[in-house]
């Protein structure tokens, strides 16, 4: 029997080959998601820059959420990186969830980011 662990590798090695076919032609945004915070940066592979990045820690959120793990820090994270973004000239990405199941706080950073602009 596969365990959870196991699958969650042959999850992210899928999700990565898929990925580096896609990496030359548009910037990637990877999402970390630990048990506390949120992480999300727009990374250029062809280049190996960050163009762009969000937390759940930023200065800019101090005031606006109440922890880091909630469904609204989420969403005002998925705002940000794709309002980041947006300035510095990137519009479409190739969305990296880390190998992560797409529901709770990695789809309403999606979402959120999605309605700010960017495309994916």
């Amino acid at each position: 029997m596969i365990s959870k662990r196991e699958r969650y590798q042959f999850r992210k090695d899928r999700t990565r080959k898929h990925l580096q076919a896609n990496a030359f032609t548009r910037p990637r945004l990877s999402v970390y998601r630990s048990i506390k915070y949120l992480y999300a940066q727009i990374v250029d592979d062809a280049k190996g820059l960050t163009l762009a990045a969000a937390s759940s820690l930023d200065k800019e959120l101090k005031g606006k959420v109440k922890s880091g793990k909630s469904l609204e820090t989420a969403k005002v994270v998925g705002a940000l990186v794709a309002k980041r973004a947006i300035e510095k000239g990137v519009k479409e990405v190739c969305f990296d969830r880390g190998g992560r199941i797409f529901h709770g706080r990695i789809k309403a950073l999606a979402e959120a980011a999605r309605e700010a602009g960017l495309k994916f």
